[in-house]
Parts: structure tokens; C-alpha cells; sequence
């Protein structure tokens, strides 16, 4: 709500928080979550605190697969992000699972990737399992899900609905033509899936292709793509967008993304650049946008100020469907 009446425009910020194996030498929660370095600390934490000066909640959604050795310090950051009042949601990065864990649970170590699962009671089962350590913190269920790097099909939205989970933030053109998941609606709009889950798919841009090179696709993202900027960004970029409508949009961040990698491909403390970027950033979507958690969606939705696209079939989205990517 701005000035007092409802904007009717939305925005959603939404950030990865993970701690993947690659990513850092040692220390992986603490430098790739909560951002701690000996020369700064730019993670979680200070994410939070400049949402607050601008009255917002971020969508956090936390993996615990990715960091399964550093169970407890997971654990850690899903308590504290709950009681600063953060929205802490599902992701899932099973691919990084340990194979004593699926021995543990009598299951094979493979295939590795849940877009790659051809049983929906393993995507049920790792949705579960994981939410569950979530929900074991917080005590809330939990509402919405993304899957690691996007990598989801049609096993994935009925294990959401199986479990209970009302909203996907799955859809993305990128990860189509990354060959992530075998099908995206080519829609910034949220809609349902023929079996009532909710989708809000990742805001992107088509990227109109030179000659000879296939066309592709530039997310919404902070640090901003080249490609995707956003001074303004609710502006002429996403009137161009296939949707046409600057109406609603969904930021995708990672934990460690005030953070630079060095030449190892580790994260680092390099200053606090990226940091006053992102106040800035949130300075002026707060201008325009009521900004929203999971909670916030699913109550304008239910009130009728979110409206949803028509149905899409989840058949599209079937391991084996053949899918074209759309115009």
C-alpha cells in the first residue's frame, strides 16, 4: 500500500539462500550465506536490515541439501530469519546429497537432478523430507517452493501439491533454454496448473536474437543484468516483456549476491558496493510497488486483488513431453 491505497502492482524479491559445495574453500554457511569474511560481512543479515528501512520481507528460500553436512548451522539461519519476520521458504538442491543419505532412506542415489525424476514419490519425498526441517523450526507451513538452478518438472508441481504447498516459483524461459526443465509458460503472470497449484514464474525478458543465433532469455535479477535493468526497470523493458504487463514482477537473488568471486570461483568480501546498490534499489521499488511475501500472495489472491492467468496443462511439463519454447 502506498499513500494509502493499494497500487495494484506487486513485486516479489526472492533469494536463493545456499551454501553449494563449489562455491567456497570451507566455512560455507557462514561465507555463503551469512556473507562473513575476515575483510566484511555482506550475507543474510544485512539483506535484512535494509529491507527493514524500507518496510520490506524478502522470500528467502532456504536449502538445506546443498550444506547437508552443516545441518545445525542451517537450522540456524531458518531460526533467525523466522523470528526477524522473513518469509522462509523451500529450495531444493538434492543433486548435492551425500549417497549416505539416500542410503539411508533405502532409495537410490540417482538420477541426481529433480528435473530428471520420473517418480513423483521421490519429488515428494525430498519436498517433504527438507520442507520438513523448515517447518520443524518454525513452526509454519510452509507455502511456497523453488527447486535448485530450476530444475523442476511435472513430478515436481503434484509433489507440491501432495505436500500441501500452495505455491511454485518454478517457471522460467531461461532454464528452458539451459536445458534446466523440459517446459516453461513463456508468461511473467502468475497462474494455476491444471491440478491447482499456483505458479509465479520468474520475471524475464526475450531477448531478440542476431542473425543466425536462437533467441533466449534475461531474468530480473539483482546484481542487474545488462540486459535487464531496471532505471527504471518497471519501465519500456518490461512493457516489452511477452507478458505486457509491468504489473507484477519477482526479483531472484542468491544469499551471496553482495558478495565477488575470486579467481577460485569463491566468494569474497570485497566492499560494500553491492550493499548500497540494493538499498537503492529497494529505495525505489518501495516508491511503487507494494512488495509481498508468499503469505501477502495467497491473501490478495484469495480478496481478488491478484488475478490468475487461464490454466496451464501440467502434461506440457511431463519428463518425456516434447514441448516447444513458444514465440
Amino acid at each position: 500500500m502506498r499513500n494509502g491505497k493499494m497500487t495494484n502492482r506487486y513485486a516479489m524479491i526472492t533469494v536463493d539462500t545456499e551454501a553449494l559445495p563449489k562455491r567456497a574453500a570451507e566455512d560455507h554457511v557462514n561465507r555463503l550465506m551469512w556473507g562473513r569474511h575476515a575483510n566484511g560481512t555482506a550475507g543474510i543479515g544485512e539483506m535484512c536490515s535494509v529491507g527493514d528501512e524500507f518496510g520490506i520481507k524478502q522470500v528467502f528460500f532456504v536449502d538445506q541439501c546443498g550444506s547437508y553436512a552443516y545441518l545445525d548451522e542451517t537450522r540456524e539461519v531458518v531460526r533467525w530469519l523466522d523470528a526477524a519476520g522473513q518469509d522462509v521458504q523451500l529450495h531444493t538442491h538434492p543433486e548435492y546429497l551425500p549417497d549416505s543419505f539416500w542410503a539411508e532412506h533405502g532409495l537410490e542415489n540417482r538420477p541426481s537432478y529433480m528435473n530428471q525424476y520420473a517418480d513423483d514419490g521421490r519429488a515428494e519425498f525430498v519436498i517433504r523430507h527438507f520442507g520438513g526441517l523448515i517447518e520443524q523450526v518454525t513452526g509454519k507451513p510452509l507455502l511456497s517452493h523453488r527447486a535448485g538452478s530450476f530444475r523442476w518438472n511435472a513430478s515436481t508441481i503434484r509433489a507440491l501439491k501432495a505436500a500441501g504447498i500452495a505455491l511454485s516459483f518454478n517457471n522460467s524461459m531461461c532454464a528452458v533454454h539451459a536445458g534446466q526443465c523440459g517446459f516453461s509458460q513463456p508468461t511473467n503472470l502468475p497462474f494455476s496448473w491444471s491440478n491447482g497449484v499456483i505458479e509465479i514464474p520468474m520475471t524475464e525478458k526475450k531477448i531478440l536474437p542476431k542473425v543466425g543465433k536462437p533467441e533466449w532469455w534475461a531474468r530480473l535479477t539483482y546484481p542487474e543484468s545488462s540486459y535487464f535493468r531496471f532505471r527504471p526497470w518497471w519501465g519500456k523493458l518490461l512493457l516489452d516483456t511477452l507478458s505486457g504487463s509491468p504489473g507484477f514482477a519477482v526479483f531472484l537473488l542468491h544469499s551471496w549476491s553482495l558478495l565477488h568471486w575470486d579467481e577460485q570461483g569463491h566468494a569474497m568480501y570485497k566492499d560494500d558496493e553491492r550493499l548500497e546498490g540494493y538499498r537503492k534499489l529497494l529505495a525505489r521499488l518501495s516508491k511503487d510497488y507494494d512488495v509481498i511475501t508468499s503469505a501477502d500472495f495467497l491473501d490478495l489472491h484469495a480478496r481478488g486483488r491478484i488475478k490468475l492467468s487461464p490454466s496451464v496443462d501440467l502434461a506440457l511439463a511431463e519428463l518425456n513431453a516434447v514441448a516447444g519454447l513458444g514465440g
